[in-house]
C-alpha cells in the first residue's frame, strides 16, 4: 500500500505527531507554559485543547521544577506526559527533577518502574534574545545516563521521532531548533515512527564527512553544495539522536572518507562536537588522513546585538573553510557568497519571538 506524502512545515509535522499520539493513546497528555495560548508554542499545539479537552491539554504555572516533578509522577502512574518548554533555558530550573529523578528511576528500582515522558524544548537564536534565551545546551542532557536526547532536522523526522519518543518507556529530551520550524519537507500521512538512536546520511560523499546536529545539518548541506562545485565530495551525516548515538554510521563514514568535521549548534568547549571527535579518534584513528575539526559556538555567552551575532554563530562558510583546511587546499577564489540576510534572522517567513 502506498503511503501518501505531503509537503508540511516542521511545525505542522510536530502538530500531526501530537494529534496522532493523543488519538491513539488516551494516556498521552500535553502540558506546558503557553500550550493552550493562541500562539500555541509556535503553532505546534494549536487546536489540541478544543480537540482533546482541557484535561489532556493544559497550561502550567511558572514552576518548572514542580511541574516536571508532577509529570514524572504522572508517568510513573501510567500516563505519557509531553511537557513543553518554549525555551531550553527555562528547563534549567528543573534540572534536579530531570537528572536526579526522571533519568535515575528505572535504574534505582531495578527496572521495575519507568518514566515514559517527553520534554520538548526549543533552542536557537533570533531577535537579540541574548545569553538567557537562546542557549543550545544539548550536551548537558546527553551527558546524563538514563536520558535520551533527540534533535530532528527535517519535518519527516520531527513527526516520526516525536511519535517514537512519546511511545518510548524512557524520558526523552526532544530539542527543536526555532530556525527549523518553518522549514518544509515531505511528510507521510498517518502513524509512523523514526527510531531513536539512528543517524541518517543526508548526502553521500567520498572525500570528507560532516557530522552535524539539528539546524547545522542545513548549513552542512549548503557547504557540501559549494564544495561539490569545486570537485570535492562531502558526506553529510544528520546525527538526529545524540543519545543513544549511532556510532556505527558515523564511524563507517569516517573510515570511508578519512576526514571529519563535527558541526553542532552548541558550544565547542566540552560540547557534543568534542564527543564526535573523540569517537573518531578512539575508534577510527588509523583511517584519519587529517586532524578532525569542530565547527560550533565560541566560548563566551550568546550576544544580544545583531552586530556581535554576525561573528558568533557558525554557518556554511565556516564549514566550507574547515573542509578546505582538512583537505590541505586553499579556499576557492572568490569564496562562496555569505547570506545577504542578518545572521539573527533565518528567512522572511520566520515569525517570532514566540
Amino acid at each position: 500500500m502506498q503511503i501518501e506524502t505531503r509537503q508540511l512545515t516542521y511545525v505542522q509535522a510536530i502538530h500531526e505527531a501530537l494529534v496522532e499520539s493523543m488519538s491513539a493513546d488516551p494516556d498521552v497528555v500535553v502540558i506546558g507554559e503557553g500550550v493552550p495560548d493562541p500562539r500555541a508554542i509556535f503553532g505546534t499545539t494549536a487546536g489540541l485543547s478544543e480537540r482533546f479537552g482541557s484535561e489532556r491539554v493544559m497550561d502550567m504555572p511558572l514552576s518548572e521544577n514542580g511541574m516536571t516533578g508532577a509529570c514524572i509522577g504522572a508517568a510513573l502512574s501510567g500516563m505519557r506526559p509531553v511537557l513543553v518548554h518554549q525555551r531550553l533555558d527555562f528547563a534549567l530550573l528543573a534540572m534536579d527533577q530531570m537528572v536526579n529523578n526522571a533519568a535515575k528511576w528505572h535504574y534505582m528500582f531495578g527496572g521495575q518502574a519507568s518514566v515514559p515522558m517527553v520534554i520538548r524544548m526549543m533552542i536557537g537564536r533570533g531577535w537579540g534574545q541574548g545569553p538567557q534565551h537562546s542557549q543550545s545546551l544539548q550536551a548537558f542532557f546527553a551527558h546524563v545516563p538514563g536520558l535520551k536526547v533527540a534533535m530532528p532536522t527535517t519535518p519527516h523526522d520531527a513527526k516520526g521521532m516525536l511519535i517514537a519518543s512519546i511511545r518510548d518507556n524512557n524520558p526523552v529530551i526532544f530539542l527543536e531548533h526555532r530556525w527549523l520550524h518553518h522549514v518544509s519537507g515531505p511528510v507521510p500521512e498517518g502513524d509512523y515512527e523514526v527510531p531513536l538512536g539512528k543517524a541518517t546520511i543526508a548526502r553521500e560523499g567520498r572525500d570528507l564527512t560532516i557530522a552535524s546536529t539539528s539546524y547545522m545539518t542545513l548549513e552542512a548541506l549548503r557547504a557540501a553544495e559549494w564544495l561539490a562545485e569545486e570537485g570535492i565530495s562531502a558526506e553529510v551525516i544528520d546525527i538526529r539522536s545524540l543519545r543513544p548515538l549511532d556510532t556505527q554510521t558515523i564511524l563507517a563514514s569516517v573510515r570511508k572518507t578519512g576526514r571529519l568535521i563535527a558541526a553542532d549548534t552548541g558550544g565547542a568547549f566540552c560540547g557534543f562536537s568534542a564527543e564526535i571527535l573523540a569517537l573518531a579518534s578512539e575508534e577510527a584513528f588509523s583511517a584519519l588522513l587529517a586532524a578532525p575539526r569542530r565547527v560550533a559556538l565560541p566560548d563566551y555567552p550568546t550576544p544580544t546585538s545583531h552586530e556581535l551575532a554576525e561573528h558568533y554563530y557558525p554557518r556554511a562558510i565556516d564549514l566550507y573553510r574547515a573542509a578546505c583546511e582538512s583537505l590541505g587546499r586553499p579556499p576557492g577564489s572568490p569564496e562562496p557568497p555569505m547570506r545577504s540576510t542578518q545572521l539573527d534572522v533565518p528567512n522572511p517567513s520566520f515569525r517570532g519571538p514566540f
